[in-house]
């Protein structure tokens, strides 16, 4: 994984910090040209991984990407699933069949009988197989080397001790993507046991790291010893703690943490990007100075 990767929160109206900025960022991001020239200003910077949720409009996205194989051919997509929001509005709007319809991949019949069968012997893995498929279908032709399983269903799955589920995704995933699995959690300690525990080695775990403890179950200094005496590869997010935190403060804590191979994060300026790149830049080296 690079060291830096670029979220999409800013392109769907998610701000932690102000509402208003929300509504500017949902109208600002209305056409996907403007998401584009976000992303092809990440690129400038030097930053070559896009981590997003299934939105419907990251469809949009990797059509254009798709269709300019040369100006994105080092360019990948981690995909975070499942969006829930979407699955929602889909079944109001369109009913449960209309959904299926919509989302199922491949021969329909085929697949409704699958999970139909799936339902009725209550076969959890099968059904979580249908809808990683439905997920995956915007992404086909792009390079998705992780996969990720958003913290809504991680950290269900952990309250419910659904522990073999996760364990299925890890494979799932290994098995029909060639690719690995990532798991976005709120919880990164309990996490961090239950797929150790279940024979994952070395998994991807991606949570909220920063210096305020903003989003970490448990408290900062057990995010801390854990990253300090645990094998994972930590994605810090939320890194400036829900906008509590002065970024260049922020960035000087993350990269100083042990094990964190990844920083997470979203800006919609060509210069907040730059900037941001810049201060991680420079923390990690003025890290690996003082280690060597």
């Amino acid at each position: 994984m690079e060291r830096i990767l670029f979220g999409d929160n800013q392109f769907f109206a998610v701000n932690h910090i102000s509402d208003s900025k929300s509504r500017e960022q949902s109208i600002r991001f209305k056409d996907d040209s403007a998401i584009i020239k976000v992303l092809d200003n990440a690129i400038e910077s030097g930053i070559h991984t896009f981590m997003c949720t299934t939105h419907d409009r990251i469809a949009n996205i990797c059509d254009i990407i798709r269709a300019n194989p040369e100006k994105y051919n080092n360019f990948k997509i981690f995909p975070c699933m499942p969006y829930a929001h979407k699955y929602a509005n889909a079944v109001t709007e369109l009913g449960i069949s209309g959904t299926l319809k919509q989302y199922v991949p491949g021969n329909f019949l085929g697949s409704l009988f699958k999970g139909g069968m799936a339902y009725l012997s209550k076969d959890y893995e099968s059904i979580m197989e249908l809808m990683i498929d439905a997920e995956m279908k915007m992404f086909k032709g792009i390079d998705t080397p992780v996969i990720f399983l958003q913290n809504v269903i991680t950290d269900l799955l952990l309250g419910l001790r659904a522990y073999d589920m996760l364990a299925a995704f890890h494979a799932y995933i290994k098995k029909k993507y060639n690719a690995e699995a990532g798991f976005i959690t709120m919880n990164m300690p309990k996490l961090v046991s239950v797929l150790e525990n279940a024979g994952i080695e070395n998994p991807i775990i991606c949570a909220s790291i920063n210096k305020a403890g903003f989003r970490m179950s448990g408290g900062k200094e057990v995010y801390e010893q854990t990253l300090r005496t645990k094998k994972f590869r930590a994605i810090a997010m939320q890194v400036l703690g829900g906008g509590a935190i002065a970024p260049k403060e922020a960035i000087e804590y993350v990269c100083a943490l042990p094990n964190i191979e990844s920083i997470l994060f979203g800006a919609s300026s060509k210069g907040n990007i730059d900037n941001t790149v810049m201060t991680i830049h420079q923390f990690d080296a003025k890290n690996h100075k003082a280690f060597t």
